[in-house]
């Protein structure tokens, strides 16, 4: 029988650790602002953050608004933001998006996933960080490290972070959804890597299916 995963105490015991957040991360945290939380996510797609953090902040450079980045000159901003990967159309994307909210949304950004997931380059990771952290509701931002450590833990057993969303949906306490993303990317960071993560230095390792297991 798989033993029962004590979620209350996984979460407690991450938030003590009080593990370093990378910068990206902190300035993500800072924002409380959907369209910067939505813009700078689309930076992070399959790039690092180390990559993306100083990106990030040239951007800003540039504009903070959708009306300012509907107006953005296209070579300035791919200039801005290489090398995050795929730059050029992420800088494509960012200026028509902030285009289409001006047109067609008050330049104000829509508090729906499906609305947001209508936005070329916006997929569910994207809609639901921006949900959370940029307007502070309840979603659930699953990205490699979400869906690799739920499943590592035994806490779920998915295919992909699709699908570890909506079995986190239906199973994680609903007062965790915000928190969730920061807490696992910073333990993924540090200590539950997907190669040779340190299991030895890991805070919740006596609640981890892959060492009880062993």
């Amino acid at each position: 029988m798989t033993p029962k995963i004590n979620i209350d105490k996984i979460v407690e015991l991450l938030k003590k650790a009080d593990q370093p957040k990378s910068d990206f991360v902190k300035l993500m945290d800072s924002f409380q602002n959907p369209y910067l939380v939505l813009i700078a996510c689309i930076l992070s797609l399959r790039t690092n953050d180390k990559t993306t953090y100083p990106a990030t902040l040239r951007m800003l450079e540039l504009g903070r608004t959708p009306k300012e980045f509907a107006k953005c000159d296209l070579k300035k901003l791919e200039n801005a933001i290489y090398p995050v990967g795929f730059y050029a159309n992420k800088a494509k994307q960012i200026i028509k998006l902030s285009k289409t909210l001006v047109e067609e949304y008050n330049s104000q950004v829509p508090k729906s996933i499906e609305e947001l997931c209508k936005f070329n380059g916006v997929g569910r990771k994207t809609a639901n960080l921006t949900i959370s952290r940029g307007f502070n509701e309840p979603a659930i931002c699953v990205d490699v490290h979400v869906h690799r450590i739920f499943n590592r833990i035994g806490y779920v057993k998915t295919n992909n972070p699709e699908e570890t969303e909506f079995a986190l949906r239906e199973k994680l306490p609903e007062k965790y959804w915000i928190d969730i993303n920061t807490l696992m990317v910073t333990h993924g960071q540090n200590v539950c890597k997907p190669i040779n993560p340190k299991c030895n230095e890991c805070p919740i390792n006596k609640y981890c299916l892959k060492l009880i297991k062993k």
